[in-house]
């Protein structure tokens, strides 16, 4: 373990941990603060309790937000930071990134970096990618075309389905029974004509295999990457592209990112929480964090010439989605629901069975999921 005063922990890619690694070192003082990481899966899944009794700030998604609360893990980021601040960032970030992170009338971690799912291609394959699912659902019968199954992304892809047609899960039915009947039937439409191997992938994974030319022409909805908008060695530039609308016209997507949150096991002293406000700050998210692979979250490096121009037009092309993208629920024990839920779907998938059974077996889980909360459910 280094010698610095604060321990925080990330996630083990170059956009989780490339800029704030190299920030601890070049940016804060001298032995303020080391970063250490875990696999994506980890970040997705890992028992929030158990991070936070370990390391001072962790590096999160929002819906851990409810657990860690109420678990009294986290702590309330308005104690360090003024109104004014927390405002100011609320309307500088991209869409609801800031808001996430909002939790029982206190803030609970900062924006670091936003992601979602949008639509991934090659464009020597596809050319320009269709606009809506029917458009993929052809595209489909053309060519190779992979899902997000791996991890929680099963249920999260059907999240993102039913949000373009019209709905947001929730509420004590999760879905009403025909929007969850035709998102169900879309996602097994599009699974069963999927490559085999490339359901085991996660969205790295995915995102890997594609650049590499391994059978993937297109991916519908992934979460964002940057650092494959760009090509290196052995491996092609990918395309992005807003993710596929609805019949609303509404481009279905799930919200995801990082945000920075501060644990129990300390209290933060001035030095820290200035390298905080200088992560969030204009120079360090329109400059430093791109120029270290990172993602950032504020609009206006999402919107800058040079940004654009270094990362392939990634965020342009992007925008719109990440601008609407949908906030997942926060409740404690949303998490265990998710992991749950997205294996019952990539059974279901397998099996070929029934929408109305597969929907039923997720509103049950959800119900209990909810039942069983320690905290509120909004």
């Amino acid at each position: 373990m280094s010698g610095a005063r604060y321990l925080g922990l990330t996630w083990d890619h170059p956009r989780g941990y490339n800029a704030l690694a190299a920030a601890a070192r070049e940016v804060a003082p001298p032995g303020l603060l080391h970063w250490d990481k875990q696999p994506l899966e980890g970040f997705e899944s890992h028992p929030i309790a158990d991070l936070a009794a370990r390391y001072d700030l962790l590096v999160l998604d929002h819906p851990h937000i409810g657990e860690a609360v109420a678990q009294d893990c986290l702590l309330p980021l308005d104690e360090f930071f003024s109104p004014e601040e927390l405002t100011h960032w609320e309307k500088a970030t991209m869409g609801s990134t800031m808001a996430s992170y909002h939790w029982q009338g206190r803030q609970w971690a900062i924006p670091l970096d936003i992601a979602t799912q949008v639509c991934a291609y090659r464009v020597a394959d596809v050319g320009v990618p269709p606009n809506d699912w029917q458009g993929m659902v052809a595209l489909s019968r053309r060519m190779p075309l992979a899902l997000s199954v791996a991890g929680p992304h099963a249920v999260l892809n059907l999240f993102s389905i039913i949000v373009s047609l019209g709905r947001e899960p929730g509420g004590e039915d999760l879905v009403d029974e025909e929007t969850g009947r035709v998102a169900l039937a879309l996602l097994a439409e599009l699974y069963h004509r999927t490559p085999e191997f490339s359901r085991r992938l996660n969205p790295i994974g995915l995102l890997e295999a594609m650049a590499h030319g391994e059978g993937i022409a297109c991916v519908p909805l992934v979460y964002g990457y940057v650092n494959y908008a760009i090509g290196a060695p052995g491996r092609k530039a990918l395309r992005f592209a807003e993710a596929p609308a609805g019949k609303p016209k509404r481009r279905g997507s799930v919200l995801g990112g990082t945000g920075i949150a501060l644990t129990r096991r300390f209290r933060p002293d001035g030095d820290l929480l200035a390298h905080l406000r200088w992560l969030m700050g204009i120079g360090a998210q329109c400059g430093f964090i791109p120029d270290h692979d990172g993602q950032p979250s504020l609009r206006e490096a999402w919107q800058a010439a040079p940004v654009n121009a270094q990362w392939g037009g990634f965020y342009r092309a992007t925008a719109a989605t990440t601008e609407g993208a949908w906030v997942r629920p926060r409740f404690d024990g949303y998490i265990a629901f998710q992991t749950d839920a997205a294996a019952l779907i990539r059974a279901a998938l397998e099996a070929r069975q029934p929408e109305s059974t597969t929907l039923s077996q997720l509103r049950e889980r959800w119900r209990q999921a909810r039942q069983a909360s320690r905290g509120p459910l909004f």
